[in-house]
């Protein structure tokens, strides 16, 4: 089973899914309990990190809606008998999940609709794990990103040594830079940031090197 990272009482597994190799995250805090964010594809392997790490997940919490990052949300949904969390600003695009897929001729579950809706500045709680939606667009008009001490789930804001792209529909490239300058790189330098592709980093190693900012 994949490993999870450790940042104080959290603990978090990212694991790569399907051909874009888009990161499912699992985070939980030391009671056990945690969310699973942005489960993109391969759910047979998501389920198993899950039932590997004990973790009880209370909630499916998405980043954005593009199809990627939805793409196994329905048979885990049903699995784990567990809500879903998106921002109204990312409704269309998650409606047009399977179109989407279709133009890269990708195989896809399209998703019943989610079951609430998130709004900027809200938090989530399981046991001792809190996490706050910073809403974050540019790269899609309904993301957020998910801050705990030390941990952001940046989906696809801020890479290592990257950016999201902005040449998508809804996409805004201004937007997206003043969001990072905002809402990431106000974090403490130690904060790690778990991208939606590519390896974990920090707000500090992205602030003093990652060229498009």
């Amino acid at each position: 089973m994949t490993a999870p990272f450790t940042h104080g009482p959290l603990r978090v597994w990212s694991l790569p899914t399907g051909p874009i190799q888009e990161n499912a995250v699992l985070i939980a805090g030391e009671q056990g309990q945690g969310f699973l964010i942005d489960p993109g594809d391969d759910a047979g392997r998501i389920a198993a990190l899950v039932a590997g790490s004990g973790v009880t997940v209370t909630g499916i919490l998405l980043t954005h809606a593009h199809f990627d990052h939805i793409g196994a949300v329905q048979p885990l949904r049903e699995q784990l008998g567990v809500p879903v969390w998106l921002h109204p600003a990312d409704r269309d695009l998650y409606a047009l999940g399977a179109q989407s897929a279709a133009r890269w001729n990708l195989p896809f579950t399209q998703p019943a609709p989610p079951d609430h809706d998130i709004t900027d500045g809200q938090t989530f709680t399981a046991g001792d794990l809190t996490l706050t939606a910073r809403h974050l667009p540019g790269h899609a008009p309904g993301h957020v990103v998910f801050v705990a001490p030390g941990v952001v789930i940046a989906g696809d804001t801020l890479f290592q040594g990257g950016i999201g792209r902005t040449d998508l529909p809804g996409g805004n490239h201004p937007q997206l830079l003043a969001g990072i300058r905002a809402q990431l790189l106000t974090l403490p330098d130690d904060t790690a940031v778990y991208p939606g592709h590519g390896p974990r980093t920090s707000v500090g190693h992205e602030r003093r090197s990652n060229p498009f900012l």
